[in-house]
């Protein structure tokens, strides 16, 4: 979207070049139809996982410190859902003032990075407990956890903040609406472009593509390994298991994601003007909103998806479903050894070593 500034008010009046982008009847009611959905599905789901992992788990094991935060994440995000079904049903008029306007936009930037960084984390942490069991004891620590979630939180806050500097308020003249988007006080056209396009490459290649390497070549790794310790221990089925497990983790990130990726990078390239046919645009503002749930779909999801690869998470998430209290007794060896750390899959691995070497290729 192309705007060109006609004053300098509190809330700036602008004219945009093509004025009916992504303004389909269609879409005005399927795509706050699939927010409600997303809405209440996310919130229902990352609130048991939250109430699961800390009250039932105890957040004993890394992989749940970071299974909390994401869900933590979703739950900042998924609040403001609410607005921005009702803006988008609303054609997107934005009667909520610039201060929502400005947080509810750097939520989803938030969510965004936090949920993708802590993603990339997590399957870091995987590669690590399950091909190197023994050296990464000592690094794979609670400390060390609850410190790179900190870090991911303060780094997922930097990324919204040209958000909050660049999202504001303003009136579209040909049609005199009240919109939340994105408006560039920059004092010349070529500082405008550079930081439209800024943004949009940070989230190609920081929100997604360096991630989705990481998280590819970790699972690739994992399964390099798991293969091997299945083969020694003549275990096909269960390494077959593990396989369609890793396959299932990677292709729902990545189709999930990179269709909104895709779109992004086109609405760069409108912005360097490569794209100029007000068709093209239309269709790209068309799409943009559908791309955005199915990559929030995937985010609100993403805590239960991984949660229920543990065999505890399941057993304490169906135990909270039946009012049962969490367990205030210590818990047994076996519940420590949850399965959100993959105990058995390093124990399966440290077995297969006394008897071969484990050699990644």
């Amino acid at each position: 979207m192309n705007l060109n500034t006609s004053t300098e008010e509190t809330v700036k009046r602008v004219h945009i070049d093509c004025p009916s982008l992504g303004r389909r009847n269609y879409i005005l009611i399927m795509v706050p139809t699939v927010y409600t959905i997303i809405f209440i599905i996310g919130i229902f789901g990352n609130s048991l996982v939250v109430i699961v992992i800390y009250f039932y788990m105890k957040l004993k094991t890394v992989a749940s410190v970071f299974l909390l935060n994401l869900a933590l994440a979703d739950l900042c995000f998924l609040v403001t859902l609410p607005l921005w079904a009702a803006t988008t049903a609303m054609e997107y008029r934005w009667p909520f003032g610039n201060c929502l306007c400005k947080l509810t936009s750097a939520a989803a930037t938030f969510n965004l990075y936090a949920s993708v960084f802590l993603l990339t984390c997590l399957s870091i942490d995987r590669y690590l407990a399950i091909v190197h069991p023994m050296k990464a004891r000592l690094r794979r620590t609670m400390f060390v956890a609850r410190i790179t979630c900190i870090i991911i939180w303060l780094m997922a806050a930097l990324a919204s903040l040209p958000v909050i500097i660049h999202r504001s308020v303003y009136v579209i003249e040909q049609q005199n609406i009240t919109v939340c988007g994105y408006w560039y006080a920059t004092s010349n056209a070529t500082s405008n472009t550079t930081v439209k396009v800024g943004l949009g490459l940070s989230k190609n290649t920081l929100g997604f593509l360096i991630p989705f390497v990481i998280i590819l070549t970790s699972y690739i790794l994992i399964w390099k390994t798991l293969k091997k310790a299945y083969q020694i221990q003549k275990n096909k089925s269960r390494g077959d298991d593990i396989f369609k497990m890793i396959v299932a983790i990677v292709l729902f990130f990545f189709f999930s994601w990179i269709p909104h990726q895709i779109f992004t990078f086109l609405d760069v390239l409108i912005q360097l003007r490569v794209i100029t046919k007000c068709e093209i645009i239309d269709l790209v503002d068309e799409a943009m909103p559908f791309t955005i749930c199915l990559a929030y779909f995937n985010n609100c999801l993403n805590p239960i998806f991984y949660g229920f690869f543990g065999k505890n998470f399941r057993k304490y998430f169906l135990q909270l479903l039946k009012y049962f209290p969490p367990n205030v007794r210590h818990s047994s060896l076996s519940t420590k050894m949850s399965s959100l750390s993959y105990r058995p899959s390093e124990n399966l691995i440290l077995t297969a070593q006394k008897n071969g070497p484990l050699d990644i290729e």
